[in-house]
């Protein structure tokens, strides 16, 4: 595959000249070393997954440090967190030298954790996430956004069997204790037969044989290194009795579709699940969109105790969202329905755009009315509108 420019970064840029050092984290195999490797060709390159380095950083940090010449890039920074300390005093000796130093981590708390503690007010710190539609038409459905993925279609098995066997071993162990390895990888198939529902520790818990506690604490993890969205409720009072849990996605429909089983496109368009993996790739591109632009993470889903429901709620340039998704590419006025209902109930000073975004058929427009204030947009037209007005 072609190289992709990343759509963050213009964002990438923009803090190397505003901060001494930038901090690029996101999922393992996003993309992160290629990004910053390519937007910095002459910066020195230090590898901290390789033991002997890795042994020098913990053993004789500031001699590691000493014999470098800034710019550098340290890749996978959470292997030697004890790192940020010494450069630290580096950069408070040359305030003003901007994008000095940089650093990639694939574990967001642990790496937060050195951010926080040693370069407060030194450090941009971006998320990469695999590669959105906005990006490459390449990414799709059955495949996800992962690059290597995109790039080999035909490996798409062996590769998510080979990152899952990576990522248990390597990311969840050193993060939270997990015992039976099995049992975790029961649970990532389960989280994929409950993509798009509400989350309920308990459900999960029960056919593990787990406690909810240990739920917590696995899905903690996936959060942090970024395999997984909760969507929270939207917070606005309504006067209404709300359901207050959040939804659950897997970030990646590409692995998604591996941990149900779903190989081909013919397996993918008739499986149950279609519907919901639709749903999670919407909901993983509006997070995209939101990150490539350094904003925060802004995606909320409503439903009610009286069966009223709309897919996402999200801000974007000055409006408020309204979401529904449909795998299918016919689109009906009933659908603008529960979006209509919500418009009613809701007091905002924003203005409220809502859209039913839906598969596209062949030969269909890009864009059209649904019903009063609502549009229907095939996906990828979904996807250009918010990546340019977000």
């Amino acid at each position: 595959m072609r190289s992709v420019a990343r759509a963050i970064q213009n964002q990438v840029l923009k803090a190397s000249r505003a901060f001494p050092a930038v901090v690029v984290t996101g999922p393992r195999r996003a993309g992160k070393t290629t990004l910053l490797r390519r937007l910095f060709p002459r910066a020195g390159y230090v590898l901290l997954e390789d033991p002997d380095v890795r042994a020098r950083a913990s053993s004789d940090p500031r001699a590691l440090i000493e014999e470098l010449q800034p710019p550098v890039l340290f890749d996978e920074i959470q292997n030697a967190p004890e790192l940020f300390a010494y450069i630290r005093s580096h950069i408070d000796r040359q305030p003003r030298k901007m994008g000095q130093w940089l650093f990639t981590g694939s574990q967001e708390a642990p790496l937060m954790r050195g951010v926080t503690e040693s370069m407060a007010g030194r450090a941009a710190v971006l998320q990469l996430l695999p590669l959105s539609l906005a990006e490459t038409s390449r990414v799709n459905l059955l495949s996800g956004g992962y690059p290597e993925v995109l790039a080999r279609p035909s490996d798409r098995a062996l590769w998510f069997s080979s990152y899952i066997q990576t990522y248990l071993e390597r990311d969840v162990r050193s993060i939270v204790n997990v015992r039976d390895l099995g049992t975790f990888r029961r649970f990532l198939a389960l989280l994929a037969a409950r993509h798009g529902q509400i989350l309920n520790r308990t459900d999960l818990a029960a056919p593990l044989g787990v406690s909810v506690p240990t739920i917590g604490d696995w899905l903690h993890v996936l959060e942090i290194t970024g395999q997984i969205i909760l969507v929270p409720p939207y917070f606005e009072n309504f006067g209404k009795r709300l359901i207050k849990s959040p939804k659950l996605y897997l970030l990646d429909s590409g692995m998604a579709c591996y941990l149900l089983g779903i190989r081909t496109q013919a397996e993918l368009d008739r499986s149950p699940f279609l519907g919901a993996l639709f749903e999670g790739f919407v909901a993983s591109e509006i997070l995209k969109s939101q990150v490539n632009r350094g904003q925060r993470k802004e995606l909320y889903h409503f439903r009610d105790r009286q069966g009223l429901e709309v897919d996402f709620l999200f801000p974007a340039s000055r409006a408020l969202w309204m979401v529904e998704c449909k795998a299918s590419k016919t689109v009906r006025p009933e659908m603008a329905g529960p979006m209509q209902s919500l418009r009613r109930s809701i007091k905002t000073q924003a203005s409220i755009q809502s859209v039913v975004v839906h598969r596209k058929p062949a030969g269909a427009p890009l864009t059209r009315a649904l019903a009063p204030g609502v549009a229907a947009l095939d996906l990828q037209a979904f996807v250009d509108r918010i990546s340019s007005r977000t």
